[in-house]
């Protein structure tokens, strides 16, 4: 499923600005973060509001390196909204949470550097 995450590493084909306005990323607020146990690999269950319009969505989270899951309540993430829901063990994983390695190459959550309205759409 992964790419290279590699700083170091080429960069992807070049697509079409259309291409890019099809991927749907928006912010959300961490509703609530649950141990996963049932995972794989370690993760975290997350519940994140995206406001009135996209409402509350689950999302499966590798995350467990950086992030406490007591932590994330309350924070801004961003999440491809439009991908279909995937089966993860038990939970069916409604949004694609977004991170960047770090120099280890485990995932920091990718988030605003201020608040914005949960449901606001990159662009």
């Amino acid at each position: 499923m992964h790419v290279n995450h590699e700083a170091g590493a080429a960069a992807a084909e070049t697509i079409g600005f259309d291409d890019f306005l099809k991927i749907d990323i928006r912010v959300g607020t961490i509703v609530s973060a649950e141990p996963f146990p049932e995972a794989r690999k370690p993760a975290l269950k997350l519940l994140i509001d995206f406001g009135p319009v996209i409402g509350r969505k689950k999302s499966s989270a590798q995350i467990t390196e950086n992030h406490a899951g007591e932590d994330l309540v309350g924070q801004q993430v961003m999440a491809v909204v439009n991908f279909p829901p995937r089966q993860i063990g038990p939970v069916m994983s409604e949004v694609l949470t977004l991170g960047f390695p770090d120099a280890a190459g485990k995932v920091l959550l990718a988030a605003p550097m201020k608040g914005v309205p949960d449901g606001g759409r990159l662009f």
